[in-house]
């Protein structure tokens, strides 16, 4: 079966699938990353990927690796459903006669599909980061894990009380149910969608290098164009162009990391923008800074596009739609 001919139900639950098992696999790493690219010179708390990690598992234990994975775990299915989809329908809409589309055409594909995903992406990290960041905040200050006692820049005092701890009990810990209502209350839709010209920054290049890399990649072993390549060339081909694209837009996901992060560790500026946030890592940092936590996004992209291949490829969802009536999902 051809990639024109799997239906749309099919293609969302391949791509729901695949961002689950993918997220399953490597949030830890993704977690070590957020930290390592909050960190401030004179103010690290970790050293490496590793040292982050084993650091969280003895303050936070090993469910401490997944903090933010519920997030992730809930809109991921959407997030990639919509990436992956759009993807293919932009490829399709772009192709005449059944030629091969041109590499500059995957590039627009994948333009597409970069700015459709946003939609999910942007929110979703927002509260993931909120929820990463917490334990490396309560590190730097050495309160328990479960309450990161920060100031928070560009919200409001209601919000503030989320993440300080009062003198007074309950001590109110953090949670992305809490800190989504209070956006909601304070700011509005627009709280959640803070940092999307920051997600755009970095998704759409990230597509437009992605999806054309791992085609052509991927055609390498594929016997003709009316049939698959192996799985575990698709696995391979999703490793490659997912690292390759993640190391390419690295500096643009540390801007998004810091834009999103609402709380702030003692003496760790803000930003008023985008370019405010460059001219101050630039200064104060240095051009270093933009590839904090590049190796640990490419160890998160890899395993989690090639797995998202394999099972966008393999068509999970044409096997699930077998055994569900035709009624359920058709229009």
């Amino acid at each position: 079966m051809s990639q024109q001919q799997i239906s749309l139900p099919a293609k969302l639950i391949n791509g729901g699938i695949a961002g689950i098992v993918g997220v399953t696999c490597v949030f830890p790493i993704d977690l070590a990353k957020t930290r390592l690219q909050n960190q401030r010179s004179g103010q690290q708390v970790y050293k490496s990927m590793m040292d982050c990690l084993v650091k969280t598992v003895r303050s936070e234990g090993f469910f401490g690796m997944y903090r933010g994975a519920a997030v992730n775990l809930t809109l991921v299915t959407p997030e990639k459903a919509i990436k992956l989809a759009a993807n293919d329908f932009f490829r399709h809409y772009l192709s005449k006669d059944g030629k091969a589309l041109t590499v500059f055409k995957e590039m627009l594909a994948g333009c597409g599909a970069g700015m459709c995903q946003v939609v999910i992406t942007t929110p979703m990290e927002m509260l993931k980061i909120q929820l990463q960041d917490a334990g490396r905040l309560a590190a730097q200050q050495r309160i328990p894990a479960g309450v990161a006692c920060a100031k928070l820049s560009g919200t409001s005092a209601v919000l503030s009380r989320s993440y300080t701890a009062g003198l007074a009990p309950p001590v109110r810990t953090v949670s992305a149910t809490r800190i989504a209502q209070e956006l909601l209350r304070t700011q509005g839709i627009r709280g959640l969608y803070r940092g999307l010209g920051a997600t755009l920054m970095r998704d759409v290049p990230f597509s437009i290098v992605y999806f054309p890399l791992f085609a052509n990649f991927n055609r390498l072993r594929q016997p003709s164009p009316s049939e698959k390549s192996p799985f575990y060339w698709s696995f391979i081909a999703g490793c490659v162009a997912g690292s390759t694209a993640a190391v390419a837009v690295n500096p643009c996901d540390v801007v998004k990391t810091r834009l999103q992060s609402l709380s702030k560790g003692a003496n760790e500026e803000t930003y008023n923008g985008v370019a405010d946030c460059i001219s101050k890592i630039l200064k104060k940092e240095g051009p270093s800074a933009f590839l904090k936590g590049a190796g640990c996004r490419a160890l998160v992209i890899a395993p989690l596009f090639g797995i998202a291949q394999v099972m966008y490829f393999v068509g999970v969802g044409e096997l699930i739609l077998d055994y569900v009536p035709f009624s359920l999902y058709s229009a």
